[in-house]
């Protein structure tokens, strides 16, 4: 039997493929979304995956991108930094996906970014918050942030709780990782920017994933502070208020905490009900109704309703839905699915989101996205749920640098 090599080598060479040609060679846009489905954060991140899913919906409706329909494909990152890595690698080795979209927590993010940068995939990160992910010596051209980070969210706090003039003493309580540490960090030192006079008297550590917070509680509780600035977020949020309650935190601060960290999102509200700790401050990324809303924001909120079939609508759908405009924008731009001619085209870009005018820095590929920040109080309407007072769109652009 005659053996021709030529063909062998032909038949070996279609089976390694690179990855990047496969991708290059499919007639849809494929994009990788890790994302906490189960656990604890998956009370955010199931409802984050429905933004990307949505806008899928919407262009592929409308003829899709540069002629190409869109393809979301999911994965549970179970909040897991090791997961994360092992989703998204699956996603582009083996899925040949084009994009990568998502990640939660301040773990996970970093950690898929060197994965992006090892294969030359982008990732839009629409959640992670730590200012680690997109700093100078771990910025590269495949990383972007279209949410807030840790020092908008720190500083915005601080701005808030500097207007209490009964406030002296002050402690912190936020999960020992990248995104507690970077937060409470920006907090203090912006806070005591503002007001020199304010002491920071405690500052707690739970490790992410802590199941009993008490020793925590009752630490924080034993150095008297008039106010608190606490992270916890998620379902972690609802076991803290769960254990701190019966020892009376709440009552002893008069409730002068602020929990940034997304815990005003309805999410959050829907599932605690009337064991909400209501009078804190908190923050969402989007919200159904408020003073000044456009027209483009109300024309969202009703799409998304009907969407999710929620009324009023999860507010966290946004993330990746604006992730995806920004991902998608910068594809028209460079009439290419192409990561690097994508990259470039991703910088400095402005898009119109639901919410208003949104831009990409090209210095840092660091989002000027702001939030909702207000009071939590008991529905005036008489339902159980906490429903945000006091809203104010906290404009983040005097806090990024």
């Amino acid at each position: 039997m005659i053996i021709d090599r030529r063909k062998v080598l032909a038949g070996a060479g279609a089976l390694a493929i690179h990855p990047r040609v496969a991708r290059a060679q499919t007639h849809v846009i494929k994009v990788g979304v890790p994302m906490p489905l189960s656990g604890p954060a998956a009370l955010y991140g199931q409802p984050a995956l429905k933004g990307a899913e949505m806008f899928a919906a919407e262009v592929n409706a409308s003829g899709g991108v540069l002629g190409r329909r869109i393809d979301i494909l999911a994965r549970d990152s179970k909040a897991s930094a090791d997961e994360a890595v092992r989703v998204a690698r699956e996603l582009i080795l083996k899925e040949n996906v084009h994009f990568l979209v998502g990640t939660m927590t301040s773990a996970e993010g970093p950690a898929v970014s060197t994965i992006a940068k090892e294969e030359k995939v982008i990732l839009i990160a629409p959640i992670p918050k730590t200012d680690q992910l997109t700093a100078p010596r771990n910025l590269h051209p495949y990383v972007f942030r279209t949410g807030a980070n840790t020092t908008i969210e720190g500083r915005s706090s601080a701005e808030i709780m500097a207007k209490w003039t009964n406030v002296r003493k002050v402690a912190t309580i936020v999960h020992d990782y990248a995104y507690g540490q970077d937060v409470a960090k920006a907090f203090v030192e912006h806070l005591k920017r503002l007001r020199p006079d304010i002491e920071v008297v405690d500052q707690q550590w739970p490790k992410l994933g802590e199941a009993d917070y008490t020793p925590f509680i009752n630490a924080q509780l034993a150095r008297k502070p008039d106010a608190v600035f606490s992270g916890m977020w998620g379902g972690y949020f609802v076991t803290w208020v769960k254990q701190a309650r019966p020892l009376g935190y709440f009552e002893t601060l008069e409730n002068r905490i602020i929990n940034p960290a997304e815990v005003g999102s309805i999410e959050v509200t829907r599932t605690m009900g009337a064991d909400y700790p209501f009078g804190i401050w908190s923050n969402t990324y989007d919200i159904a109704h408020y003073d000044g809303q456009s027209e483009a924001h109300k024309k969202y909120i009703e799409r998304v309703s009907a969407f999710t079939k929620q009324d009023p609508p999860s507010t966290w759908p946004i993330t990746t839905y604006v992730a995806m405009q920004f991902l998608t924008e910068a594809i028209k731009k460079a009439n290419s699915t192409d990561s690097d001619k994508v990259s470039k085209a991703l910088l400095g870009l402005t898009i119109e989101a639901p919410f208003g005018r949104q831009t990409l820095r090209e210095k840092d590929h660091q989002a000027d996205r702001g939030q909702f920040y207000g009071r939590m109080v008991k529905d005036a309407r008489g339902g159980p749920n906490a429903v945000m007072s006091e809203v104010r769109y906290v404009d983040p652009k005097p806090f990024m640098d």
